[in-house]
């Protein structure tokens, strides 16, 4: 049996999550970046910089593949 491995920032949004939205592990895991994005969105300033765009998130998928 083999064990998933997650890294200590997905275990604090998930935390997170769990606290703000109410998100049962299943809806953690099942739901996308946009997702929570608008749970958060209201604690982030309306003309705040995103940290991580479209672009930034492609890069990070090239150089670390799942599968």
């Amino acid at each position: 049996m083999s064990q998933l491995c997650i890294g200590p920032a997905a275990v604090t949004l998930a935390g997170v999550m769990a606290r703000v939205a109410g998100w049962r592990p299943d809806e953690f895991w099942t739901a996308t970046p946009a997702d929570v994005r608008a749970v958060l969105a209201g604690w982030v300033e309306a003309d705040a910089e995103a940290s991580l765009d479209g672009a930034a998130l492609a890069a990070m998928m090239e150089r670390f593949p799942d599968g």
